[in-house]
């Protein structure tokens, strides 16, 4: 026997195991046809899956929190499918979801352009309308690595070879197409629906290194129902009348240019600007008892060693050697004011000290990453630290 409690605290038993289909058509024919997916003790699993043991379940809907999830996720697969049924040749690398929306990097010879974008869009359209289901297979490792090496994909061949040994090699198929995931995933595409939009091309490097492939990254946006699609788009229109990078150019505040990627040519207006909020900052600084330092751009690796940044965040930091001295610009304030605190003998009675720094700092963020004055490898941190007892943490905070 196995007991399902559904979220109204109700309960319903079964003889034997049972999948969320199974579940959703036991409550009736209007949820089996609005089911998206289950939720089983708090984890999104397919409408497939077997529940075999006593468990807290709940159907999941176009109306739930966790739909938008699944059904972006499954927008990026329906868009792949559409790129290699188009570009035949053009392989497919990984495919997360983001904020609003999704993206899916493939590498291909030639280039995108924009009037793609409409012809992908209908072929996802078409692809919805086809109403392919969608199954999850269990694969065996080398038998899905040769499998994607047929299929001329390098990229996920490499993926499931850096998979640990002890997980499942699970794989989605939808039609002709199939694609490796963990899932879960929709019961078939006609659940997608019409509320998907593609927004932007960019370009993308294999695992954010340079030193790999720039790949060709498609931006989309995918909602429950055109509705909400509509005015996600007229926000994103709307936004893009007061983006920051159009106003410093309008405004003649500042500019960006490939010669320094990722710094920003701060223009007179601009300057000024800045200058006035970091002046209005210092003095709400000192009003708040800190006390304004400034410490070193470039330091030694002992120091990135010792603070742990050195093994977390090397990556991210540009490193120069200097008479066999190994210096880093520094990507953040932290240890520099602790070294300032170490300086001399401080008592109990002297705290709490409140330091306070306008540091220029360094990152090397990757250049798919960087955007407009927002995100950047080189700016200014308004970084503060507190030296206190554990009595004063929290009338510090």
């Amino acid at each position: 026997m196995v007991a399902i409690t559904l979220p109204d605290g109700s309960k319903r038993t079964f003889d034997g195991p049972v999948t969320g289909a199974e579940l959703a058509a036991d409550i009736g024919p209007g949820l089996a046809k609005a089911a998206l997916a289950v939720r089983v003790d708090g984890d999104v699993k397919d409408l497939s899956h077997v529940i075999e043991a006593d468990a807290e379940v709940a159907i999941i809907t176009s109306k739930d929190e966790d739909a938008l999830e699944l059904l972006r996720h499954d927008c990026a697969h329906v868009m792949a499918e559409a790129v290699k049924e188009l570009f035949p040749g053009t392989q497919v690398t990984i495919g997360p979801n983001i904020e609003n929306g999704f993206f899916y990097d493939f590498s291909r010879s030639e280039p995108f352009v924009p009037e793609d974008l409409e012809k992908i869009e209908a072929r996802m359209h078409e692809i919805v309308k086809r109403d392919e289901q969608i199954t999850r297979e269990v694969w065996n490792r080398t038998e899905a690595i040769e499998f994607f090496k047929a299929q001329g994909e390098h990229y996920k061949a490499e993926i499931i070879d850096g998979i640990p040994g002890d997980e499942d090699i699970s794989l989605y198929r939808q039609g002709d197409f199939i694609d490796l995931c963990r899932g879960p995933h929709l019961p078939s595409t006609g659940k997608l629906g019409k509320a998907f939009k593609l927004t932007k091309l960019a370009g993308a490097y294999w695992r954010g290194d340079s030193k790999n492939e720039m790949l060709q990254r498609i931006y989309g946006t995918c909602w429950a129902d055109p509705k909400q699609l509509a005015a996600y788009l007229h926000m994103v229109e709307e936004a893009e009348k007061r983006d920051h990078r159009r106003l410093g150019r309008e405004m003649d505040l500042f500019h960006l240019q490939d010669v320094a990627v990722g710094s920003v040519f701060w223009h007179p207006k601009g300057w000024t600007l800045y200058r006035t909020l970091r002046n209005y900052m210092r003095g709400r600084q000192m009003k708040a008892g800190y006390h304004e330092v400034n410490t070193p751009q470039m330091v030694d690796r002992i120091l990135w060693e010792a603070s742990g940044h050195w093994e977390k965040f090397r990556e991210n930091m540009f490193i120069t050697e200097v008479e066999e001295t190994v210096l880093a610009l520094k990507p953040m304030n932290c240890p520099c004011h602790v070294q300032i605190f170490k300086q001399g003998t401080t008592s109990y009675r002297d705290l709490p000290i409140r330091m306070a720094e306008f540091g220029s700092c360094h990152r090397n963020e990757p250049s798919g990453a960087l955007h407009g004055i927002m995100r950047v490898r080189a700016f200014t941190q308004d970084d503060a630290h507190i030296f206190c007892t554990e009595d004063q943490i929290v009338s510090e905070t």
